[in-house]
Order: structure tokens, then C-alpha cells, then sequence
């Protein structure tokens, strides 16, 4: 009973459950009152949102900043934000970012609720003339633009974290000693090789999605012609253990189930690579880094209390370039943000870590960065699809399933059997139906429904500890470039 009473509460104080209301502050409390078109345009905003709330598209993605909601913000552009406001230009130039990513995210929340397109213009108008009113508060623009911590202190407070943490930091050090065993055996041997199926990217431009790159102040510049052999150039080849289907990459799609019902699935007849972009801090320097993740069915039970188990799965492998092009480090997850690893190549140094429980920098390999001609492999198990080694081979051997490139962003609007679109995620963040029953153990770490599948932004990386995959200041804080 104390137990079923611990998550009842636990629920009640997750994070998204109660969201920070943006039109609560200075200054669009204030503009909301206003009985000209400055008030019209707040009150339209104001109620757009309301209709996007009751209709349950909200996209988790980045979110609205505090008294300034015709604005978004994500961890980049939290840390590019200026130092003080008297950088007129700069701070000019870095609020049309906050401005650019509420602008794309409306769009996806009204297209998903079915609303003409006739409103995020009218919209945009609104949003350039809130902006032009207050110019004045961007002292307060810039205090208000943070993205909030995707942990829980009211579900580490009740499930005891100072004590339980010990228990979880010795769960996670036994999974590493596992993984780096498994990463030795590979480095020998491969025992599952005749049960690899090889998943490669087309070497043609051709097909490859045009990203748009934020145009903030102090990130790096780049055309979409370089930016699309970039993406070509470093998507991973795949070799993967294949047991059952559950285990062959797909698009990610809405399907019907047998009752009729909506769910997200795996349609495995296309096999698909989705790659975005973001950019990370080392040494002083921003970065740019791409990001590509593979989407398989399902982990499926290893045994009749496996806990990790659940619909949908996936691979996510970022690369860190240096401004040659070339990379640094090499970092993975799965979508649920568990499986954090790290792979070094020769260019960069691990910075000494402090003794502590938190989890920190683990790292079951290095590897040499490709040249030009060579391209990164990835062996993958089956039914887990954890990472077990990564490799390089020329980028002339052809054999294997081709992955079609997609841009990641259309996750957020994807069509429906029926007509019309919706988001893969809910307006928490998380994708419905991947659920896994860990979350009922794991919550005393302050992490919403533990392995459940997550949007970008929202992948909590570390159970003991704090740590956000698309922090980009995560890598300075355990490496360093070499000279």
C-alpha cells in the first residue's frame, strides 16, 4: 500500500504534469490588458495555444519562454543567449532564433489540429510587432530563456534519492563491466556474424533532406550543399543481428491496430535513417554535430519478468565535427535516453574526472577517425540492439539493405490513415505505446517513465546524476581537443 501510495504521488509531480504557464509573466501579462492591436495580437497567441492545448498538439520539443510566449528556446540558444542586453545587435539577432523556433513549432501544432495555415501567417505578423514592443524588456528576455530540468526533486525527494542512488549506481556499474566485455569479445571475434544484416546509405546527394540550420549568432555558418555531403559522408552503416523482425529498421509511421485504434509503428518494408542536426561547445568553439537515429519495432522479452521490454526501440549516433569537417567524438543512446556511450577518436582527450556516484563519462572504445573514403559500421545486438562495436570500411563496399535519409523534424507531423497529420510525440514528449514497466522501479531517480521513447530535447541521459543528451556543453565537460 505505501508502495502504490508513493507512485500515486510520484505521478502527480512529474515533470510536464503541471507546465510553467508562459502568459503568467511581465511582459504579456501586462500586453494582455491592452485594448489596441498589441493586446489583440497577445490574446490571439493566447488563445491559439488554448486551442492547441485542448486539442493535445503541443510539441515538447523546445519550449515557450516565460512572459514572452510568441518566443521558444532550446539548450543552444539558452547558452548562446547574450551576456547583457546592451549587445543590441547580437541580442537582436539571437531573439529571431527564439523567434524562428516558435514559429516552426506553431506550425506543426496547428497543421496537427487541423487548423488552416491562414493563422501561423497571421501569427508571424502578431509575433513581429510583440517583438518590436518588447524591445525594451530584453534584460528580462534573456533571464527568462532556460529550458527547465528534465529531472524531478519532488520524485527524487520521495523515493529517497540519497540512499536509493547507491542501489542504481551499482546496477549501472554492472552494465558497464557487461558492455565492456561484450565490446572486447567483438574486437576478436563476431559469432553472430552470419546473422548480420547489413544496412547501408546511398553515397548520392541525391535524397539527401535539406536542413535548416539556426541562424544564431557564434554558430558556425554552412551552406545546404556542404551540410548534405556532411550527412553523407558520416551516417553509419549498420550491421545488425537479426533474430525476428523486431530487429529490421523501419519509417515511423501512424498505423491502425487490429481494434481500429491508432498507434505508432514501424513500418520495416521502408528502411530509414533520420538525421537533424545541433551544435555543441568544446574548447570555446561551437561545433556542429549530426545526429542520426534508427527506429526498429520493438525490445521484445528476454524472460518473463523483463522489465526493459516494450514497443518501439531505436539507435541514436551523433558525431561531433571539428570545422574541417572531420570528427571528434562519437556519442550514442537509445531514444529513451538510456545506454549513454562514448567513443573518442584521436583528436580529443578525456578531462581527469572527479571520484564521485554520479554517472559520468564511459567509454567502451575508441576509434580512429574515418578519412574521406572510409565510413563508420555499427554492429548491433538482437533484441536488445545494444551497441557492441564500432568499426570502419571503405565506403566502396555496397552490399546491403540501402536506408532512405529523412529529415527528423517530420516525426512531428506525420500522416494519419485516415487524412490529416500528427506528432509521433505526445505533448510531454514521450511517445505513447512505448512504455516499459522500469518506469514503476526507476522513478525514486527522478526520471519520468524510465525507457519510455522521447523527443529530442527530452532525453534525460543519466540516472545518478544530472544529464541532458542535447547539452551542449556536455562534451567540454569530459574532453578536450588535442593539440
Amino acid at each position: 500500500m505505501r508502495l502504490s501510495l508513493g507512485l500515486v504521488v510520484a505521478c502527480c509531480v512529474l515533470p510536464g504534469c503541471a507546465s510553467v504557464d508562459p502568459y503568467a509573466h511581465a511582459p504579456v501579462t501586462q500586453t494582455l490588458q491592452r485594448e489596441d492591436a498589441l493586446g489583440e495580437c497577445a490574446r490571439r497567441f493566447q488563445a491559439s495555444d488554448a486551442l492547441i492545448d485542448a486539442i493535445g498538439t503541443r510539441d515538447a520539443q523546445e519550449p515557450r519562454v516565460p512572459g514572452f510566449p510568441y518566443l521558444r528556446v532550446d539548450r543552444v540558444l539558452a547558452r548562446l543567449a547574450p551576456t547583457a542586453a546592451g549587445e543590441v545587435e547580437q541580442t537582436l539577432a539571437w531573439r529571431e532564433a527564439l523567434a524562428a523556433l516558435d514559429d516552426a513549432a506553431r506550425r506543426f501544432e496547428l497543421g496537427n489540429a487541423g487548423v488552416d495555415g491562414a493563422l501561423a501567417t497571421a501569427l508571424t505578423t502578431c509575433r513581429q510587432q510583440l517583438a518590436l514592443a518588447d524591445r525594451h524588456d530584453l534584460p528580462m528576455l534573456i533571464d527568462a530563456a532556460r529550458v527547465p530540468d528534465d529531472y524531478s526533486n519532488s520524485m527524487r525527494a520521495l523515493g529517497l534519492y540519497p540512499l536509493t542512488r547507491h542501489a542504481f549506481a551499482a546496477g549501472i556499474r554492472n552494465w558497464q563491466r557487461d558492455t565492456l566485455a561484450d565490446f572486447a569479445t567483438h574486437a576478436v571475434t563476431d559469432p553472430v556474424a552470419h546473422r548480420r544484416l547489413r544496412y547501408i546509405l546511398a553515397e548520392s546527394p541525391d535524397g539527401v533532406p535539406m536542413l535548416k540550420e539556426p541562424a544564431a549568432p557564434g554558430l558556425p555558418l554552412m551552406s545546404p550543399s556542404e551540410l548534405a555531403r556532411l550527412i553523407v559522408r558520416h551516417a553509419p552503416r549498420f550491421e545488425i543481428e537479426t533474430a525476428s523482425d523486431d530487429d529490421r529498421p523501419g519509417a515511423v509511421t501512424w498505423q491502425s491496430d487490429q481494434t481500429g485504434h491508432l498507434q505508432i509503428g514501424i513500418a520495416r518494408e521502408q528502411p530509414v535513417l533520420y538525421v537533424r542536426s545541433s551544435h555543441a561547445q568544446l574548447d570555446g568553439h561551437w561545433l556542429l554535430q549530426l545526429i542520426y537515429t534508427v527506429w526498429l519495432p520493438a525490445r521484445p522479452a528476454l524472460g518473463a519478468y523483463d522489465v526493459l521490454a516494450g514497443r518501439l526501440d531505436g539507435v541514436v549516433w551523433r558525431v561531433t565535427l571539428a570545422e574541417n569537417g572531420s570528427p571528434l567524438i562519437y556519442d550514442t543512446i537509445h531514444p529513451c535516453g538510456c545506454y549513454h556511450l562514448f567513443i573518442p577518436t584521436e583528436h580529443v582527450r578525456a578531462r581527469p574526472q572527479p571520484e564521485t556516484i554520479e554517472e559520468g563519462l564511459f567509454i567502451p572504445q575508441a576509434l580512429r577517425a574515418p578519412a574521406p573514403h572510409q565510413r563508420v559500421v555499427l554492429k548491433l545486438a538482437a533484441f536488445t540492439h545494444y551497441l557492441q562495436r564500432a568499426g570502419i570500411e571503405s565506403a566502396r563496399r555496397d552490399d546491403g539493405v540501402v536506408l532512405a535519409l529523412r529529415d527528423e523534424h517530420q516525426l512531428r507531423a506525420l500522416p494519419l490513415p485516415g487524412g490529416g497529420t500528427r506528432s509521433a510525440f505526445m505533448p510531454d514528449g514521450l511517445v505513447a505505446g512505448s512504455e516499459r514497466l522500469e518506469r514503476f522501479f526507476f522513478w525514486p531517480m527522478g526520471i519520468r517513465s524510465a525507457g519510455q521513447m522521447r523527443q529530442w530535447g527530452r532525453q534525460a541521459t543519466a540516472f545518478v546524476g544530472r544529464r541532458h543528451f542535447d547539452d551542449p556543453a556536455l562534451l567540454d565537460r569530459y574532453f578536450e581537443r588535442l593539440p
